[in-house]
């Protein structure tokens, strides 16, 4: 099976090499469309929105809200501020968080389906499992070209960069767009971990990389802004170059 829909603003892509019923991706893309509905800031019915607007208080939010509300605090406080979803001057937005965290879930709902091998990638963040299957990292200044590619059996890749939307990221104890790196890949167990860290680290400049790199389980690959690159040891680089 290979199914792509437009949701949450990107391209969600499922791919697998053994059946799987098609109710199993309906319910994939099902759970993408409802995380988009009841948690994007730019949906003014949205729990996030009205959370925002005061219409609702932090005690009546739902359970998931909570627990993406717990790791954004959890990030908040591991980057001394750097990593924030409430930046003066702009409503609640807690995209950084919720991207890796559903889709997370929706590789869950496909194991529970009895998938045992899959390929799920949101905008370029990927989670897999019942690999090895091949990941490239885009090169951060050439878009037709790889600079690395990871192989991952069971567990996520997720990179935080300027090429698709520009200096987005901004370093909330400054206000000010993060600078210091040009992308940082994380490769973890989750991608709520793998994308949730990507982007904290890249909030935090050039100190994200080692900052990473100290978190459990995580692989990190970066380039900074003078074109260095730093791998962590572990990473799981594939013997050759070829994509999946």
């Amino acid at each position: 099976m290979r199914r792509v829909e437009h949701v949450m603003g990107f391209p969600v892509s499922l791919r697998t090499d053994e059946h799987l019923p098609d109710e199993a991706a309906d319910a994939v893309f099902a759970w993408l469309r409802e995380v988009d509905a009841r948690f994007s800031p730019f949906k003014p019915d949205s729990e996030v929105s009205r959370l925002d607007r005061g219409e609702i208080g932090l005690g009546e939010v739902s359970a998931d809200l909570a627990e993406i509300l717990d790791l954004c605090e959890e990030y908040r406080v591991a980057t001394g501020g750097a990593f924030d979803v409430r930046l003066p001057g702009r409503g609640l937005d807690p995209c950084a968080v919720v991207k890796g965290w559903s889709v997370q879930r929706a590789a869950e709902l496909l194991t529970a389906a009895g998938a045992r091998s899959f390929c799920l990638n949101a905008g370029g963040d990927v989670v897999a499992a019942g690999g090895p299957w091949r990941v490239g990292v885009r090169h951060p200044e050439q878009a037709d070209k790889l600079c690395t590619v990871l192989e991952i059996t069971d567990g996520a890749v997720a990179t935080s960069a300027l090429y698709e939307r520009g200096a987005h990221i901004l370093d909330g104890r400054t206000g000010a767009p993060a600078a210091g790196l040009l992308s940082l890949t994380v490769a973890a167990d989750s991608l709520t971990e793998a994308d949730t860290t990507a982007t904290a680290a890249f909030a935090m400049g050039t100190e994200g990389i080692e900052w990473a790199a100290t978190r459990p389980g995580c692989e990190v690959f970066a380039i900074d802004a003078s074109r260095r690159v730093f791998r962590t040891a572990g990473l799981p680089v594939a013997a050759n170059r070829t994509a999946a």
